[in-house]
């Protein structure tokens, strides 16, 4: 079966598939590599390196491609011994990941995997997707090979194997969403399979979806919110991060090139805020937490952007916490809307007493969508999170485990209120839509 674009009339490039997946990775590679290295380039005519060797600036640009890959690059750092004793070189990590340029190789892929579907049958799309993941390891692992130095040591698995992640990932996303369902891009009926199994099996399998997707919509929700109060927040800090970019005095391409460095976290610093409105907070360094409860941490870098970091005791912090919990309430009255609630149809049929299958079965649709949230978030601070291979900067960004534990016990607390306060929302949306129509025909 062919791909939709198929449909329309449009014909892939006269070659092979896998030829054509190749040629699609090695242009989403070299343009991504060009992205980077744009502003390393920016600073290098200003002067702004002491080696301005090509050679420097190329195993630059490729580590920093390699980075925004999630490739972490093992650095050779100057560590403080005992007391008095002399700086010694000691091992570090750059781990963290600016998840905003991430977006630009996923993008790309994206992009690619559309057109790759537009030019394959069902069958073979495998076959442009193996060429194109193929060469883009190798891109990597190259890559990885040319840009090692004494002090920035790469592994060349990781090189290789890391960056065809998002690659692929933006590849498959593109793909189906130019076939319009996984069954035109894999060739398999997932609702004949389905119609196959028991009602049952069917009413699990409704049960479980809806209360995934619930859990996705309180993680999005809640990391909407958090985003928001993140903007709220650097506005208000706005003089305190100019004031940072004039001390630093680092020029206008300088800042600009610091000023994008930033953009680049923003992702990272979105999910920083969930953890902080969920009271798991985030470290800054080793031994330091900031979070709604209180902020306790040490001597920071001069990046603009953490002077925004709210600090010292906050009477209201503890607000933030609502956060999640109200994310939590707007996914249980959408899985509400959903009406897939059959766990407590099952449990009314084998228990007569409606009060106690109405709590029971409200009580396990918060654990379940609770839990589905804070795994996603465990996802994310596992993403977001890192180091920056230097000093105290080992341990930057939130604690998986302990992010999940909070978005879990907040919004499931929050899905509970919003599924039982589900069916009286509906009733005055309904008045108020009645409203609405009297007031239109008269």
């Amino acid at each position: 079966m062919k791909l939709r674009a198929d449909q329309t009339g449009e014909r892939g490039l006269p070659m092979p598939l896998w030829l054509q997946g190749a040629l699609e990775s090695a242009q989403a590679a070299v343009i991504s590599a060009l992205v980077v290295a744009a502003p390393i380039v920016a600073v290098w005519a200003t002067a702004g390196f002491q080696n301005g060797g090509f050679d420097v600036l190329a195993r630059l640009a490729g580590q920093a491609w390699l980075l925004i890959h999630g490739v972490p690059l093992l650095l050779d750092t100057a560590g403080t011994g005992a007391a008095g004793a002399a700086a010694q070189p000691g091992p570090g990590t750059l781990s963290l990941i600016p998840l905003g340029l991430t977006l630009i190789p996923f993008l790309l892929a994206w992009r690619a995997g559309r057109r790759l579907a537009r030019a394959s049958y069902t069958d073979q799309l495998w076959q442009a997707l193996l060429g194109s993941w193929l060469v883009y390891a190798g891109f990597g692992l190259t890559t990885g090979f040319i840009c090692r130095t004494s002090d920035v040591g790469i592994n060349l698995w990781s090189a290789g194997l890391v960056p065809v992640v998002p690659f692929a990932l933006g590849m498959v996303i593109g793909a189906r969403r130019e076939a319009g369902s996984w069954s035109r891009l894999i060739g398999v009926d997932a609702v004949d399979w389905i119609s196959r199994t028991s009602q049952h099996s069917r009413w699990a399998g409704s049960y479980l979806g809806s209360a995934i997707k619930a859990g996705s919509v309180a993680l999005m929700a809640s990391l909407t919110m958090s985003a928001l109060l993140l903007a709220v927040d650097i506005f208000i800090h706005w003089n305190l991060v100019v004031a940072v970019y004039e001390g630093l005095d680092a020029g206008a391409m300088g800042g600009a090139v610091l000023t994008i460095a930033q953009l680049g976290f923003l992702p990272n610093l979105a999910v920083f805020a969930l953890a902080w409105t969920s009271g798991s907070g985030f470290a800054l360094g080793v031994g330091s937490q900031a979070g709604a409860l209180g902020t306790a941490v040490g001597p920071l870098p001069s990046i603009p952007l953490f002077a925004a970091l709210p600090s010292g005791p906050l009477d209201y912090g503890f607000v933030g916490l609502v956060v999640p919990a109200l994310a939590g309430a707007l996914a249980g009255w959408w899985f509400l809307r959903e009406g897939e609630n059959h766990f407590d149809e099952w449990l009314s049929i084998k228990i007569r007493a409606r009060w106690f299958t109405a709590a029971a079965s409200t009580l396990v649709l918060g654990a379940m969508i609770g839990s589905v949230a804070g795994l996603l978030a465990a996802g994310l601070a596992w993403l977001a999170r890192g180091s920056a291979g230097i000093g105290r900067l080992t341990d930057i960004g939130p604690d998986p485990l302990r992010t999940a534990l909070y978005v879990a016990a907040e919004a499931g607390i929050g899905v509970v209120i919003g599924y039982t306060a589900g069916p009286w929302l509906e009733r005055q949306q309904k008045l108020r839509e009645a409203d609405l129509e009297a007031s239109a025909s008269n």
